[in-house]
């Protein structure tokens, strides 16, 4: 039996969550394939079959797909479920949407936010805000399973040479409807696929201070900016640059973490990074726990420092 990966992808390009969830099912066993579904999904298709290891790309074209409705979605994959034995999603909003619905349409139990491939049917997750794994195994014939992407290279996005099946789609249920978006536009790496990561929390005091001390570092390494969610719920950062359990999960190659004390919902979000910087005044800080180096230093010198020093 083959295993089908959901790509994520704006109808022109596929998303690099798709990447690492290609890894995931190569290690479920069969053949990858791959489900674009979209408007216009052309180029999207193409870049899909040029991922290293996907054996099949099939393509999907039509209206009502155009934005990854979770209804109209979850109806094309169910459609096509007879030749299937897993179906990954990555664990992403869009993921989470859609993955639920399949898993009941197809009457079987969904594995969520798994982080290691143990065996086909038996898988790794993290619970208790990541203090503790789970080994879960499933006894379905098919497996429904999200797949957090950090715990997972990523697929090499060109040397594939895939063939692409075109399928038609089914109807539109109707039941629900694209009334519109507001997409925040920034010249910075979108949080979730930076490779450096500065990040600050409640300790910073202000909207104006984060801006301040956090921009000028963050535009020297080119990197994302990320807040804790105590920095969020102070409105000193937007809701969308939140990393934690309740926020986003990142894995950057750096996360430099000032003014951040180091809450379980924090850790949880970012503690799988390749290497983390912390910056507090405070010796007991959980963060200095995870941390590969540790500032016992007060941010609002130690930072503009370190930003000169770049």
């Amino acid at each position: 039996m083959s295993v089908l990966v959901i790509a994520e992808h704006d109808n022109a390009s596929i998303k690099p969550a798709t990447l690492n969830t290609v890894t995931a099912a190569a290690q479920c066993g069969g053949d990858v394939h791959v489900l674009v579904a979209g408007k216009g999904a052309d180029a999207a298709a193409q870049a899909a079959a040029k991922i290293v290891g996907v054996a099949k790309v099939i393509h999907v074209d039509g209206e009502h797909f155009a934005h990854g409705l979770a209804e109209n979605m979850a109806a094309q994959i169910v459609s096509i479920a007879g030749g299937y034995s897993h179906f990954l999603f990555p664990a992403t909003a869009s993921g989470k949407n859609i993955a639920p619905r399949v898993a009941a349409m197809l009457d079987v139990g969904q594995i969520s936010d798994i982080t290691k491939v143990d065996a086909p049917d038996t898988f790794e997750r993290p619970i208790y805000a990541g203090n503790a794994i789970a080994t879960v195994q499933s006894l379905d014939a098919t497996k429904v399973i999200t797949v957090r992407t950090t715990g997972f290279d990523a697929a090499a996005a060109v040397g594939g040479s895939a063939a692409v099946e075109v399928l038609g789609g089914v109807d539109d249920n109707g039941k629900s409807l694209f009334m519109g978006s507001e997409i925040a536009k920034s010249d910075r790496p979108e949080l979730t696929a930076a490779k450096i990561i500065v990040s600050g929390g409640r300790a910073l005091g202000s909207s104006e201070k984060f801006n301040e001390l956090l921009t000028p570092l963050a535009d020297k390494l080119g990197a994302a900016l990320g807040a804790s969610r105590a920095a969020v719920d102070a409105g000193y950062a937007p809701n969308d640059w939140q990393v934690g359990q309740t926020g986003k999960i990142v894995a950057p190659q750096l996360y430099i973490a000032a003014g951040i004390s180091g809450a379980i919902q924090h850790l949880a979000g970012m503690k799988d990074s390749k290497v983390i910087v912390a910056i507090n005044k405070d010796a007991e800080a959980p963060i200095f726990s995870v941390a590969d180096y540790g500032l016992e230093a007060d941010l609002f010198t130690a930072v503009p420092e370190l930003t000169a020093a770049l």
